[in-house]
């Protein structure tokens, strides 16, 4: 196994030096002081995972600059010309030199006569490369290890979702995946002040850092009064695995919104004053501000009608999703990469990125529903469900909400008891 001889040699001396600790007069390893115990595992355990001990070396560290080569990169280091070379061959299964990224960290770790002995390079945040860099020269993948932290948040929105969810010591990433759980029922970009989320959900940490926040196990929405729960439970038929307290599918034939990050600058009307023109016209879809490049998301299935240049209209792409329901997306600086008339395209392609074109005076998407032929206001389209969960299913989900409930209702609890302990 790649880096085993290393493995091995650690383990043979904490053995080793373990075994004379108790020759100088410990019996039992009971009887080691619980710190002595802790140092020895901790030695064995960190060689295991990186295939050597780290504390034994001394550390330098760096980030891959703009236009530095891996072989530069090794000799910048300590190594040699040749020594480089040796090293990239031997090392080219596991590392391929054209995929060293500008910023990436990386450590050189010496030893104590200031011989380059490892490389780690970190090639994302959750692995990392670590090359012995003498011969025989090697190179071994370091899946770094993940912590999953069960995790509560409670947050009220005061300003905005991004701000309030900060100041709530709550990971932003949670933002990303409540979006998507709620994209067909919550219209992200009109939140009001006393919205409100509580969520239980599952962080992954690495290296200290929350690296995902992809396992909402429930999650409750509340708007003027009302509240929308999430519910995760798994079939296991590889569909969805978000519903509401009815067993109903979160997810419904269309998005709420074409684009993730926006504010909505201008909203359906049938007497709006032009921002060109300046003259009272009807404007029948929604305006949403966001920069030049955001991409642009269909709604819905369909199949694409038009894609071409509408004058006012600038760059427009049009699609029918069924006999009821068309949709088209207008002022798009381009259009993705391929898109064609008759073209299908799925909920969620992307379809073009915002832009200014036509009469327009900024990036802004202009978005715009037909039902039946007529133009209707898309932030007040309803949409019916998707395929509920199964009846077989239902007991096990419906158990699975109450204890989520359960857990929710206990920790709130405890908040306002620990609130209560702490005004006395």
């Amino acid at each position: 196994m790649v880096g085993m001889n290393k493995v091995l040699k650690i383990s043979i001396l904490s053995m080793i030096g373990a075994a004379a600790f108790i020759a100088c007069g410990r019996s039992d390893s009971s009887t080691l002081p619980q710190e002595e115990m802790q140092v020895v595992e901790e030695v064995s355990q960190d060689s295991l995972l990186m295939g050597f001990n780290p504390d034994s070396y001394r550390c330098s560290e760096g980030k891959v600059k703009t236009g530095q080569f891996f072989s530069p990169l090794l000799v910048s280091l300590g190594m040699n010309g040749q020594e480089a070379f040796r090293l990239i061959n031997a090392c080219d299964s596991v590392f391929d030199v054209r995929t060293l990224r500008v910023g990436q960290s990386y450590r050189a770790y010496y030893s104590a006569e200031d011989e380059l002995e490892y490389l780690v390079y970190d090639r994302d945040r959750k692995s990392c490369i670590v090359f012995d860099c003498s011969e025989p020269y090697e190179a071994w993948v370091y899946e770094k290890p993940i912590e999953y932290n069960e995790k509560y948040a409670d947050v009220t929105i005061s300003s905005s979702l991004w701000n309030d969810m900060i100041a709530a010591d709550v990971s932003p990433l949670l933002i990303l995946t409540l979006s998507d759980i709620y994209a067909w029922t919550v219209d992200f970009f009109g939140l009001q002040k006393g919205d409100r989320f509580r969520v239980l959900y599952q962080e992954k940490v690495c290296d200290g850092e929350v690296i995902a926040v992809d396992t909402v196990k429930y999650a409750v929405f509340t708007h003027n009064g009302d509240d929308f729960p999430a519910i995760m439970y798994d079939q296991g038929d590889g569909g969805n695995i978000w519903w509401n307290e009815k067993g109903e599918s979160m997810r419904k034939a269309f998005l709420k919104a074409p684009l993730k990050y926006s504010r909505i600058s201008s909203g359906f009307s049938y007497a709006r004053k032009h921002p060109v023109t300046r003259k009272v016209q009807p404007h029948t879809g929604v305006d949403y501000a966001a920069p030049k490049g955001t991409p642009v998301m269909t709604i819905g299935d369909g199949v694409v009608t038009s894609v071409k240049y509408e004058g006012a209209g600038g760059n427009t792409v049009r699609i029918r999703h069924n006999s009821v329901y068309s949709t088209a997306y207008l002022h798009l600086s381009k259009y993705a990469k391929g898109l064609k008339v008759g073209q299908r395209v799925r909920q969620g392609d992307v379809i073009g990125y915002v832009g200014s074109t036509g009469r327009s005076t900024g990036p802004h998407l202009d978005f715009r529903v037909w039902k039946n032929g007529t133009p209707i206001n898309p932030l007040k389209m309803d949409s019916p469900p998707a395929e509920p969960i199964k009846q077989d299913h239902m007991a096990a989900f419906e158990s699975a909400m109450v204890g989520y409930q359960h857990q929710i209702n206990t920790i709130q609890a405890n908040i306002v008891a620990s609130t209560l302990l702490n005004l006395l």
